[in-house]
């Protein structure tokens, strides 16, 4: 592998790290309904596991309330279990034809777990980007090794690898306090 191919594995790596702990912390609840909040919901429907999103149009007529619409009506009850099993804190309403979700305002103690877990999910990733990072550099190594590049561009890449590792991990870390300001000043 190039030096050049190397870095940008491990920057498209990276990325897609911070992306995936970008939709981790849209399905944290704060204290106004989002469709994001059931958006990792999956339904059994039709012999499979679908995402609710693809059953049913999502929507946020008020601060505090989630309406889900199903696109089949005969999926309705599928789509109330699978709310109850994601275990969201929310107790869906069906009314035959559509199914209102009320978000009840977040207790401190409440509060307190989101932010943990907003914590825990940061952290996640962080371990992932600097696993990335120990690939690239064993990539380098190897490089290096095959005789590839020579030992100055090896740790030039390292360094470089480094920097990389550095402000992906920044960028986690002020997701995270963004969506922890969110979730306490709710």
């Amino acid at each position: 592998m190039s030096a050049e191919e190397i870095l940008l594995d491990a920057e498209e790596r990276m990325e897609k790290a911070i992306s995936v702990l970008g939709d981790n912390l849209s399905g944290i609840r704060t204290g106004r309904a989002t469709p994001g909040l059931v958006d990792s919901i999956k339904v059994e429907v039709y012999g499979s596991m679908q995402p609710l999103k693809q059953l049913a149009s999502i929507g946020t007529p008020e601060p505090q309330q989630i309406v889900i619409r199903p696109y089949d009506a005969g999926t309705i009850k599928e789509i109330e279990k699978a709310i109850v099993a994601g275990d969201l804190g929310l107790n869906p309403q069906n009314d035959g034809r559509m199914i209102r979700l009320n978000v009840p305002a977040l207790s401190t103690e409440v509060r307190k777990k989101m932010v943990s877990r907003i914590k825990e999910l940061s952290e996640d990733s962080k371990i992932s980007i600097r696993n990335i990072r120990r690939d690239a550099n064993k990539a380098a190594d190897n490089a290096e090794k095959a005789k590839e590049m020579s030992e100055d561009d090896r740790d030039k890449i390292k360094e470089e690898i480094q920097e990389l590792t550095k402000k992906y991990e920044a960028q986690a870390t002020e997701m995270a306090k963004a969506r922890e300001a969110e979730v306490t000043d709710s």
